[in-house]
C-alpha cells in the first residue's frame, strides 16, 4: 500500500491514527486524535513530521496527548501548522495555546491555523506565536462540496456524526495513480529505459511546446500523445477513521455510502451488542452494528480499537468473534496481540 497506518495507544486506553502517504517523491503524515500516551511510541521526528492534525471530537480521551505533540512543534516554521476538527476546534485550541507562559515568543515566526468542520463550509482562525496566540484571525469561510483538504498524493473528505456533539468521520484517499500499461508499451515495440519516468513526471507549463517529442531507442515521439497511448489510471489506497457516534439506521445509511469501496477502515469497538441498549445511551457503536456497516459498504477490511475498559480481555475476543460473524475481514491490531488466530 501507498498508504501505511499505525493505531496508536493501547486496548482499553486512549487511542489514535497515524497515517503516512507516500507518493514516490514525499511522505506526508496524518495524525487522526490524539490521545493521553498515545505519541509515546513515536520518535521525535516523526512527531515533528506530522503535517496535520484532525480531531473527530474534543473529548478528553482524544484530546489529552495534544500538550505532548504540541511541545515538539510549537514553534516550528519549516512547514504548515494545521488543526482540523468538528465546530468550535478553534475557540478551544485558542485557550490550549494560551495555557502557558510565553515570554521568549517575540522571535519565533510559527504560525498556527485551526478549521472548524461545518456540514458545508470550513472557517479557519490563524494565530501567530510571536504575538504569544493572543490574536485569532478569521480567515473567509471556504464552502466545500466534499474535499475538505488536500495534500501532495490525498485528498480528506468528512461525514458529519452525532455523539451528543458533532463528531467527524474521516475518510483519507490517496490521488489516483498514473502506470505505465506494459502490454501497451509491447505492442508498440517499445523497451523499458529512463525515458519512462520522463513520460510519466512530463508536467507541461506554459513554456512547454506543443509538441515536445522524446527520444526512445532510435525514433523520436510526440510526449503527449505518447502518454495518452501508455498511461493507465487507477485507483489509490483509501483508509477511513471513525469513532464515538450514534450508528442508527440513518447514520449507517449516510456512512456506507460515503464508505464505498474504502480499503482499510478504523473503526471504535466500544461495546458488545447484548450491551446495546448501553451504546445507544452513550451514542456509540458496538461490534455488530460496526461490522455490519463495513459489510454494507463492502469496504476491504475492518480494524477495531477504541475498546472499552468496561470488559475483560475475554470479552473483547468475544466482541471480535460477533464481529467476525458479520465480516469475517475485522481484526484487532496485531501488535495488541489480542487475537490468539493471528
Amino acid at each position: 500500500m501507498s498508504i501505511a497506518f499505525r493505531i496508536l495507544g493501547t486496548p482499553g486506553n486512549d487511542n489514535a491514527l497515524l497515517v503516512e502517504i507516500d507518493s514516490g517523491q514525499s511522505i506526508e503524515r496524518l495524525l487522526f486524535d490524539c490521545g493521553e500516551g498515545c505519541l509515546s511510541g513515536l520518535s521525535l521526528s516523526e512527531i515533528q513530521g506530522i503535517d496535520h492534525l484532525f480531531f473527530s471530537h474534543l473529548h478528553m480521551d482524544h484530546v489529552a496527548g495534544f500538550d505532548s505533540f504540541f511541545r515538539c512543534v510549537f514553534n516550528r516554521d519549516t512547514a504548515q501548522n494545521r488543526i482540523w476538527g468538528p465546530p468550535d476546534t478553534a475557540r478551544i485550541f485558542h485557550h490550549r495555546f494560551q495555557a502557558f507562559l510565553w515570554n521568549l515568543h517575540e522571535q519565533m515566526s510559527a504560525t498556527w491555523r485551526v478549521t472548524d468542520i461545518h456540514p458545508h463550509e470550513t472557517r479557519t482562525c490563524r494565530y501567530e506565536l510571536r504575538e504569544a496566540f493572543a490574536n485569532a484571525y478569521e480567515e473567509a469561510p471556504r464552502p466545500y462540496p466534499s474535499i475538505i483538504c488536500e495534500g501532495i498524493a490525498f485528498t480528506i473528505e468528512t461525514v458529519t456524526m452525532d455523539h451528543r456533539t458533532p463528531t467527524i468521520a474521516y475518510v483519507v484517499r490517496e490521488k489516483p495513480r498514473q502506470n505505465i500499461d506494459p502490454q501497451r508499451m509491447a505492442s508498440l515495440g517499445l523497451r523499458p529505459g529512463p525515458w519512462l519516468k520522463q513520460v510519466k513526471d512530463f508536467a507541461p507549463s506554459s513554456d512547454t511546446p506543443s509538441d515536445a517529442r522524446i527520444s526512445v531507442g532510435d525514433a523520436t515521439y510526440d510526449i503527449q500523445e505518447l502518454r495518452q497511448l501508455l498511461l493507465v489510471e487507477t485507483p489509490g489506497d483509501s483508509v477511513a477513521y471513525l469513532t464515538d457516534f450514534l450508528l442508527d439506521e440513518a447514520a449507517m445509511d449516510r456512512l456506507s455510502a460515503s464508505l464505498r469501496g474504502v480499503c482499510q477502515v478504523i473503526c471504535e469497538g466500544q461495546y458488545r451488542h447484548a450491551d446495546l441498549e448501553l451504546a445507544r445511551k452513550h451514542h456509540h457503536t458496538t461490534t455488530v452494528q460496526t461490522a455490519t456497516l463495513a459489510k454494507r459498504a463492502g469496504v476491504e477490511q475492518l480494524s477495531l480499537f477504541h475498546l472499552s475498559a468496561r470488559y475483560e480481555r475475554g470479552e473483547w475476543l468475544e466482541m471480535l468473534q460477533e464481529a467476525r460473524a458479520i465480516f469475517p475481514r475485522t481484526s484487532y491490531p496485531a501488535h495488541w496481540q489480542l487475537d490468539p488466530a493471528r
